[in-house]
């Protein structure tokens, strides 16, 4: 127990658990609550999760922690916080157990610009534990990549520290809190320069009309004080980017930018001291807030592709309604005002809980509807706002909305391991890798920069020879006016943009090159089941060959299938009572197997099933009754035992697609692993000349090399474990939103709804966004080429210049936005 004034003595320390002294306390506020503490070691761990927004990881320990050693050091105390498991649950994910590779996931303050992710990334490469790291500038997002066995998170996060950005874990709360951080910042800037602006400009109307000698003395000091807010506060930032580039030895915009204000102010200060030269305090003030007001700009835009491209995060509950646990399993229709219902945090549900989900709730989990009949609307997911039926049996996605009636639901998957997590995991790793087109941009940023700072040595060592007087302010108008900000933002404001609206009608992309390469696709290559059909096989005709029965051949080729993960398992049935089979094995491309009553059984392809019971299954095979059906052969070591004819529907859109990709040019092929019958039909059917049947993993590779080594660039979509090779190898890769996990890992973006035309979306804004790069990259190569010789003749004032270098990076910034629109895609 405690009191309002301080603790009892003897009561236990709300972090470690060993006793608190009465005298002197060491409280801490959590969760609104002040805790007390039993040493300022354990007080200043407490503050530094509670600061870090973790609060809750006190709510949901499981024991107390360890007293940390009182060393004294303020800030290593902070950072080692985040090396407790507990703590790294939230933003860390374990890659490699034996290695010890793990993913960081953080929020960076303190970025304002591309550049800066350059810096970071050249800045923690250097550390020893550190296997790699990328930067998303919209996001401020950092992915960290490293070595638990050879550096300590808190190690990495001190680095970042160091270089001036503070690092913090990338939860929602988080994210959520920096935005709101950095919008206030910078309206809070914007307004002191805006202020500071109008206050040295209307000083500056006095002093050039005719003021006497003793007002224009008073007035410079009057303009010098109105400047000095906007060069120390408003202006920092550019400061301390320059400052820290500078000392890791590199160029960034913001060097240039620092010099041409720091000179400027510099130069009129000197200049008011000595009551003698020109002053430019209201050219300072000008720039600072023009400047601000475009990186303003900037980054709203940034935060609003951001809320596009959907933190999906956001749409969880924070708990869940879980059902009791023993054995009673009350169904809807059982449930009373004395049914024991429990609010139970997410973090603590496990699969195997079974949850209720209210109309009108969202889905807390990925589970399996045990009892009710719902619709979900999946529109977050798949872009699609017409809601799904769901009834037993159904699958339910965490983070979908529960539309028309209460359902019980039993969670398959909770936190990081749901489908809403691995398309933002998905989404993020598309985000943090930087396209060739980027990468060169910022490489000719740092070039442009270096180059720029040596033509203003020149220009200045000739005005000094030409007229001294104008020297130093021709000098500052060629650093302003030439500051290669629209060029830095050329590529990734576009490219961003351009990703929010794809992932807004269903395309997520899961690798950086993805738009790049979308433009040069000249074949697209379909697998046939699951991508161009639904992939939900019916058991549309059976026929017995041997002396086993149909109902009895159809309840041991469900027992075969049902731990198989291929879209043809869904065909038969899971829920009669069935027979345990032993030594399952699944055959890629081939079919399943397995040991039932002691007995060998093979379902699959005619000629894997047939191998079973002779050694030369091309003169054994039963007839196959047609060639429309795909059929499955069962078998044992004696006999055939039966057909099953399966059937799928074909896929709205998919003749559409087919049809657009083939007026654009683009050849279209299809390679599966079915039967030739069923392939050829289809192939017909969608307008598809190029097919290949009965084709391997290994099959579907070789005819993408074959491609590939003729010119061709591929775009593969497919969606089972054996397309996982293919996917692989293809220049662009498409996985299903149904897909195999494997199938989605290793594709380059997901396709999260079933209108296939958007895979021709994707194309046509991919073209729009190069057109729309190249404007943006010719725009801002002729306003420097037109510029730069201007400023360096002494034609543009300081503070046109500032005007002229914001007005350019805005031009790109709003023509990159352009492609956030939905209605235009050509």
């Amino acid at each position: 127990m405690s009191t309002a004034d301080g603790p009892v003595a003897g009561q236990p320390c709300f972090h470690c658990g060993l006793p608190v002294p009465a005298s002197p306390g060491f409280p801490v506020a959590i969760n609104g609550k002040q805790e007390w503490m039993c040493c300022p070691g354990c007080q200043a761990v407490a503050t530094a999760i509670v600061d870090g927004g973790l609060d809750n990881f006190y709510r949901f320990r499981t024991s107390v922690s360890a007293r940390p050693e009182a060393d004294g050091n303020t800030l290593n105390t902070h950072w080692s916080i985040y090396d407790l498991p507990e703590i790294q649950a939230d933003f860390v994910t374990p890659l490699d157990d034996e290695q010890d590779i793990r993913q960081a996931n953080l929020l960076l303050e303190g970025i304002t610009c591309a550049a800066c992710s350059w810096l970071i990334e050249t800045h923690m490469k250097k550390q020893t534990g550190v296997r790699s790291v990328t930067i998303n500038v919209t996001t401020h997002r950092c992915t960290l990549l490293w070595s638990g066995k050879e550096q300590n998170l808190s190690a990495l996060m001190a680095a970042l520290a160091d270089i001036g950005y503070s690092p913090r874990p990338a939860t929602d709360e988080q994210q959520q809190e920096l935005v709101r951080k950095e919008n206030r910042m910078a309206l809070m800037r914007i307004g002191v320069a805006g202020f500071g602006m109008m206050q040295a400009m209307m000083v500056a109307v006095g002093m050039y009309t005719g003021a006497s000698e003793f007002w224009v003395e008073f007035l410079r000091w009057q303009s010098l004080i109105a400047a000095t807010p906007v060069i120390l506060f408003s202006a920092q930032p550019f400061f301390k980017t320059a400052w820290r580039s500078l000392k890791a030895g590199q160029l960034v915009m913001d060097v240039p930018v620092a010099l041409a204000m720091g000179l400027a102010y510099l130069g009129s200060l000197y200049a008011t001291v000595r009551g003698t030269g020109e002053i430019y305090f209201e050219s300072v003030s000008m720039f600072a807030f023009f400047l601000l007001l475009g990186r303003y700009i900037e980054m709203r835009a940034r935060h609003k592709n951001r809320q596009a491209f959907g933190n999906l995060a956001q749409l969880m509950p924070l708990t869940a309604c879980c059902l009791p646990s023993d054995n009673s399993h009350p169904s809807l229709t059982e449930l009373n005002a004395n049914t024991e219902l429990q609010q139970v945090p997410l973090k603590l549900l496990r699969p195997g809980d079974r949850v209720l989900v209210r109309a009108g709730e969202t889905f807390p989990c990925d589970g399996v509807v045990e009892d009710g009949q719902s619709s979900a609307v999946e529109a977050i997911l798949t872009g699609e706002s017409v809601p799904v039926a769901k009834q037993p049996g159904d699958q339910v996605i965490a983070g979908t909305l529960n539309n028309d009636s209460s359902l019980v639901v039993s969670v398959s998957a909770t936190g990081a391991a749901t489908r809403l997590s691995a398309i933002e995991r998905l989404a993020a790793q598309a985000s943090s890798e930087k396209p060739v087109q980027v990468t060169m941009a910022d490489r000719i940023a740092r070039f442009f920069i270096a180059r720029l700072l040596v033509i203003c040595v020149a220009v200045f060592a000739f005005w000094l020879w030409y007229d001294a007087s104008r020297a130093f302010w021709v000098t500052l108008s060629v650093l302003v006016v030439t500051c290669p900000c629209a060029l830095a933002l050329a590529m990734p404001a576009a490219l961003s943009a351009a990703t929010a609206n794809l992932r807004k009608r269903g395309f997520l992309i899961a690798r950086g090159h993805v738009i790049e390469s979308l433009t040069g696709i000249n074949r697209v290559v379909f697998d046939k089941t699951g991508t161009l059909t639904r992939g939900q096989f019916v058991i549309q005709q059976q026929i017995a060959l041997g002396s086993t029965g149909n109902a009895d051949c159809l309840i041991l080729a469900s027992a075969l299938e049902l731990r198989a993960n291929h879209p043809l398992s869904a065909a038969f049935d899971h829920q009669a009572a069935l027979p345990e089979v032993q030594q399952f094995r699944q055959v890629t491309a081939a079919g399943v197997e397995g040991f039932i009553a002691g007995k060998h059984y093979r379902l699959g392809r005619p000629d894997f099933a047939a191998a079973l019971y002779t050694t030369s299954p091309e003169n054994s095979l039963p007839t196959l009754p047609d060639s429309e059906k795909t059929w499955l052969l069962l078998a044992n070591t004696d006999e055939p035992l039966a057909w099953f004819g399966l059937a799928d529907e074909i896929r709205p859109g998919a003749k559409a697609l087919v049809q657009a990709l083939r007026a654009d040019g683009i050849a279209v092929a299809l390679l599966s692993g079915d039967q030739s019958g069923a392939v050829a039909h289809l192939a017909a059917e969608l307008g598809i000349d190029t097919f290949v049947a009965g084709a391997s993993p290994d099959d579907k590779l070789s005819h993408l090399h074959t491609w590939q080594q003729q010119g061709d660039k591929v775009l593969m979509m497919g969606d089972g474990i054996n397309d996982v090779p293919v996917l692989s190898g293809a220049d662009v890769s498409v996985a299903m939103a149904a897909a195999s996990d494997l199938a989605q890992t290793r594709a380059d973006s997901v396709l999260l709804n079933d209108d296939l035309m958007v895979v021709h979306e994707a194309m046509v804004i991919a073209r729009r966004t190069r057109r729309i790069i190249r404007q943006n990259l010719r725009f801002s190569l002729a306003y420097n080429i037109v510029a730069l010789p201007l400023a360096s003749a002494g034609w543009i004032a300081p503070w046109m210049a500032a005007i002229g270098m914001t007005a350019s990076s805005l031009v790109v910034i709003f023509n990159s936005l352009r492609l956030s629109d939905n209605d235009q895609q050509k």
